[in-house]
């Protein structure tokens, strides 16, 4: 059984950081990219970052990019992802996604999904 455990969400101001991780369990991950998806109230889930097994390739949104930063550690199989300069706009449930490469993870092709953290950017 394989489970995605996210943390590190919460309510931050306008301009404020948060650091959000996933731990990952239940099996080997060899070769899995790992990432994040997001879905904000009223609206479809939205890709955010991606990054291959050896951290060596990451994929971010074009309106993300500069203010994000996604990570790994692969010995404690989790994955990070820094925001910082948050605006009310990134509020939403930020999910952990574990695919087969991280163009899976971009265009949708999720083999786990974690249960989801909220993140709220208050104004």
């Amino acid at each position: 059984q394989v489970q995605l455990v996210e943390s590190g969400g919460g309510l931050v101001q306008a301009g404020g950081s948060l650091r959000l991780s996933c731990a990952a369990s239940g099996r080997t991950f060899s070769s899995y990219a790992m990432g994040w998806i997001r879905q904000a109230p009223g609206k479809e889930r939205e890709f955010v970052a991606a990054i291959s097994w050896g951290g060596g390739n990451t994929d971010y949104a074009d309106s993300l990019k500069g203010r994000f930063t996604i990570s790994r550690d692969i010995a404690k199989n989790t994955v990070n992802l820094q925001m910082n300069s948050l605006k009310p706009e990134d509020t939403a449930v930020y999910y952990c996604a574990l695919a087969t490469s991280t163009r899976a993870v971009q265009l949708g092709g999720i083999s786990y999904w974690g249960q989801g953290t909220q993140v709220t950017v208050s104004s």
